[in-house]
């Protein structure tokens, strides 16, 4: 199969179709049936696979980042009787394990993203739900801030999941129906195990939706809500957003690819990936007006979109490469003055939109299964957002003092404010927050050093980096790690990796990353789902799925 590209462009989406007016916008889906990603099956009744949310995974960065005028986002279908039957059982029916768990994963993403839309961009999205919403197409929904159904016979929503799939609802439905609806556990329980679903005033009851709305008064409904929301907003007017230019990728035949501060080698005989950022190789930008002038071409904004779309494609298209290690190259000065200037300007939009972009990158790197190593050579510019990933990592290695032959400046890390609250980890901690969860004091006296370059022997001392060797260990060190890495099992590296990238605190997001991710994995095996007689197999046979009734 050709690697699946997550990189496309509003003039060529055949799912979704967006429609601007004023602060306003419309997001319509209308799939297409024939359109789907993969052979094999058609997407009736808006049901969407990967390719369907790669469309909505655009239009959700594109509107934050060229359309910033927008306060409010109407979610509606382009269908008649239906608002989105979920994802395409076919598609699932027919898709690897591995294809399966990474689609879920990916609209999990997508779906925080417009979730936090509000509180990170000031852009509330409304549901207006006519016709069946079922499965995936009630987490599409649940992730609006507000949701109005149709009050007819035909409208409703349901996670009929469990029922009629021997699966759970894989984009987080379970957790946002207690967690975020608060619905009564009783009443989620009885939800969940109905086909048929929940329609009108029960729904609101349920605190299922937020409102119900006569056929005849819907749209003039959802138009008025959606005017409201915008009056109410306190964003400013008239932002003028920039373009997402098209990344500058090339995928050499090793599978090896470059971007333009992005380099991503591939040894698939080590199963291993070598991720170099590099440093900027201009002065920030003199001002918000200057800032804007960049767009797209900002160092920051270009580096973290490079290394978004380059984690997706390892996540996809490099299954065998297990291990991921990231290094860096350039001036720590110049990233920590690029950070500064957004820092200092947090308040215009396309400083914060950026900033809220690096949170969210950051968190993909959190939830790559992928053993992860950070390697903190000479000359490397690990400082303020880049300084992140040294802790979104398994382990990190160091070089100390100077190495024969190596006339790069000596490899140090420095801490920004950024470091301490603006790239919040799923868990609501920042990542230093959560690596020093039994020495909260140790942050405090961390921040007291912000700015300060620090080597290798200052890095260790205050627990910044796992190990630190000099020339005569170094390599040594690092290949027997690597080695050592890539023999273990990769489904206990990812479960072993996946516990302990989170402590702390439980969440809404880690629940739905976590706990549901990790039950679902385990059940999309199950023969119960997915074996010959299994429901996923049998679905639209009129047969039930033939089940195993041990309880394990």
């Amino acid at each position: 199969m050709s690697p699946i590209n997550f990189e496309v462009f509003p003039e060529s989406y055949r799912h979704w179709r967006v429609e601007y007016e004023g602060d306003i916008a419309r997001v319509i889906m209308d799939v297409d049936e024939d359109g789907g990603l993969m052979e094999g099956y058609q997407l009736k009744l808006n049901s969407y696979d990967l390719g369907v949310d790669i469309e909505l995974a655009d239009v959700v960065q594109r509107m934050r980042f060229e359309h910033p005028e927008v306060k409010v986002v109407i979610m509606q279908s382009g269908k008649d009787r239906v608002f989105c039957a979920g994802a395409n059982i076919r598609m699932l029916g027919g898709a690897t394990h591995a294809h399966k768990v990474n689609f879920c994963k990916f609209t999990n993403e997508t779906r925080n993203t417009f979730e936090a839309a509000e509180e990170d961009s000031g852009q509330k999205w409304i549901a207006a739900v006519k016709g069946s919403c079922a499965g995936g197409g009630y987490e599409l929904a649940l992730a609006c801030n507000h949701i109005i159904l149709t009050n007819d016979s035909t409208s409703s929503v349901a996670l009929p999941e469990v029922p009629l799939l021997a699966v759970l609802p894989g984009t987080g439905g379970l957790t946002r129906v207690t967690d975020k609806r608060k619905v009564r556990r009783d009443l989620a329980d009885v939800f969940c195990a109905m086909e048929e679903g929940v329609r009108g005033q029960r729904a609101v009851d349920w605190q299922l939706v937020d409102e119900i709305v006569p056929n005849s008064k819907f749209d003039d409904v959802v138009t008025a809500r959606a005017a409201e929301f915008a009056a109410a907003s306190l964003k400013a007017n008239g932002l003028t957003g920039i373009k997402l230019t098209p990344l500058p990728r090339k995928i050499a035949e090793d599978g090896s690819i470059s971007y333009d501060l992005v380099e991503v080698a591939i040894e698939r005989d080590k199963g291993l990936a070598t991720i170099t950022l590099n440093g900027p190789d201009t002065a920030p930008p003199a001002s918000t007006d200057a800032l804007q002038a960049e767009g797209a071409d900002n160092y920051l904004l270009k580096l973290a979109r490079e290394l978004d779309d380059a984690i997706l494609h390892l996540r996809t298209n490099e299954r065998e490469v297990g291990v991921l290690v990231f290094r860096s190259q350039g001036d720590p000065a110049a990233v920590v003055a690029h950070e500064a200037m957004l820092l200092d300007n947090a308040d215009f939009w396309l400083a914060n939109e950026i900033l809220q972009y690096w949170k969210r990158v950051l968190k993909r790197v959190d939830m790559t299964a992928r053993s992860l190593v950070a390697v903190v050579e000479h000359g490397s510019c690990f400082a303020g957002p880049l300084a992140e990933l040294l802790w979104s990592c398994d382990r990190s290695y160091m070089m100390q003092d100077e190495f024969e032959g190596d006339n790069r400046p000596l490899a140090t890390v420095t801490l920004t404010a950024g470091n301490f609250g603006r790239y919040l980890m799923g868990n609501g901690l920042t990542r230093l927050q959560t690596r020093f969860l039994g020495d909260p004091e140790a942050v405090d006296r961390l921040e007291a050093q912000k700015g300060e370059a620090l080597d290798a022997d200052a890095a260790d001392d205050v627990g910044l980096v796992t190990f630190i060797y000099d020339d005569i260990d170094w390599e040594d060190e690092l290949r027997i790690f690597l080695e050592e890495r890539a023999s273990f099992s990769p489904d206990a590296m990812t479960g072993m990796e996946a516990n302990l990238r989170f402590a702390g605190p439980e969440t809404m997001e880690t629940r739905i990353f976590g706990r549901l991710t990790a039950w679902q994995n385990w059940i999309f095996q199950r023969p119960n789902a997915v074996g010959e007689e299994g429901a996923l197999q049998r679905y639209g046979t009129g047969i039930r799925g033939k089940y195993n009734m041990e309880r394990v």
